[in-house]
């Protein structure tokens, strides 16, 4: 197995930071490797701390009826462009991270959000793009009510909130740009009636 010398912090911005990892490959060859972080610290990074943390919260939420899910349109630097995504956000420190969905489902679309009970290994935190970052999200699963509002959107934000019926979802799906993490989920939703049946938590 490779082997870490050295962790060198590269950047130092509040969201997001590389750092150069100095390495020992498995073949003995020294050589380097970037890895963008949510951590501030090199410390903080999880291949030095070695433990599990959700950076961020994603949230698949659906209307009582569950004939609409609710989405996001928002523009991303990287791409030029707008995206569709599930609404998504930092947990805070010392924040859990059900409490840090209710607050950005609010937050991005004014919508009040109640989490649902599922079988632990659905929200578990797991890994966005590891090739690149260490950054971990956990996924939470509930129903919405209220009206869409886009009042409480910071001024860096630009979001459109939606609510999609299966028609539209599959419209997106096949015309527009969509974040994997919220594909994986709109394209079940699309063909299931019961869109929390197969994660309801078992006794």
């Amino acid at each position: 197995m490779a082997i870490i010398k050295e962790i060198v912090q590269q950047t130092h911005n509040r969201f997001l930071n590389m750092f150069e990892l100095k390495t020992i490959r498995k073949n003995g060859q020294e050589g380097s490797y970037f890895v963008a972080s949510r951590a501030d610290k090199p410390e903080e990074i999880e291949c030095s701390r070695h433990t599990v943390k959700p950076d961020g919260v994603i949230i698949y939420a659906v209307t009582s009826d569950r004939e609409k899910v609710l989405l996001v349109r928002q523009y991303r630097y990287p791409i030029d462009n707008y995206v569709y995504e599930l609404p998504a956000g930092l947990v805070d420190p010392g924040e859990d991270y059900r409490t840090a969905a209710v607050r950005e489902v609010h937050e991005e679309t004014g919508l009040h959000f109640t989490p649902i009970e599922v079988d632990p290994m659905f929200e578990k935190p797991r890994y966005t793009t590891v090739g690149m970052t260490d950054e971990c999200c956990a996924i939470v699963y509930g129903y919405i009510d209220g009206e869409l509002s886009t009042d409480y959107l910071e001024a860096t934000e630009e979001i459109v909130p939606l609510l999609a019926d299966r028609r539209e979802v599959r419209r997106i799906l096949k015309e527009e740009r969509v974040a994997m993490p919220c594909a994986d989920h709109i394209e079940r939703f699309a063909v299931e009636k019961e869109p929390f049946a197969y994660m309801e938590k078992k006794n």
